[in-house]
C-alpha cells in the first residue's frame, strides 16, 4: 500500500493550518476541487450529504482548493462559503494535487487510519462505491 503524502495546508476560511499525519488514527477522505469545474459541482453535494451524517472522529472529511487550477481565490473562497462546510484547505499552486497523482478535478482520496491510500477516483465517483470503499474500512 502506498503511504499518502503527508501536508500541511492553511485552511482557505481561517487563519490556521491543518497537517495531515496529525489525523491518524482516523480514516481521511480528501476531495480536491476548483470553484469552476462542472464534475466538482456535481461531487461535492454528495459529499456534503455525507459530511452531515459521518462520525468526524471516524472519518475525517477534508477538501482541497487546487489554487493552481483557480482563476481567482475569490471565486474559491464564494464557492466554499455558499456550498462547502468541510473542512477546506488551499494547495500551494497544485504542490499536493501533483503529489497526490491527481489526474483532474474533482480527484477523491480515501486514507486508512494507518495513512495508507486505499482507494482513488477521479471524476467518476459514485456514492455507492463510495460507501461501500468506507464501509470496507470503518
Amino acid at each position: 500500500m502506498t503511504t499518502a503524502p503527508d501536508f500541511t495546508l492553511p485552511y482557505i476560511d481561517k487563519d490556521d493550518h491543518l497537517t495531515l499525519s496529525d489525523l491518524r488514527g482516523r480514516m481521511v477522505l480528501l476531495t480536491f476541487w476548483a470553484s469552476w469545474c462542472p464534475d466538482c459541482s456535481q461531487d461535492m453535494p454528495m459529499k456534503e450529504r455525507l459530511f452531515k451524517t459521518v462520525d468526524q472522529n471516524k472519518l475525517a472529511m477534508i477538501t482541497i482548493n487546487v489554487t493552481g487550477r483557480e482563476r481567482h481565490h475569490d471565486d474559491a473562497v464564494r464557492y466554499k462559503n455558499n456550498f462547502i462546510k468541510q473542512p477546506t484547505l488551499v494547495d500551494n499552486g497544485r504542490e499536493t494535487y501533483l503529489n497526490y497523482t491527481c489526474l483532474g478535478v474533482p480527484t477523491t482520496v480515501l486514507i486508512d487510519q494507518q495513512g495508507h491510500i486505499v482507494k482513488q477516483w477521479g471524476q467518476n465517483l459514485s456514492f455507492p462505491s463510495l460507501m461501500e470503499a468506507i464501509s470496507a474500512y470503518l
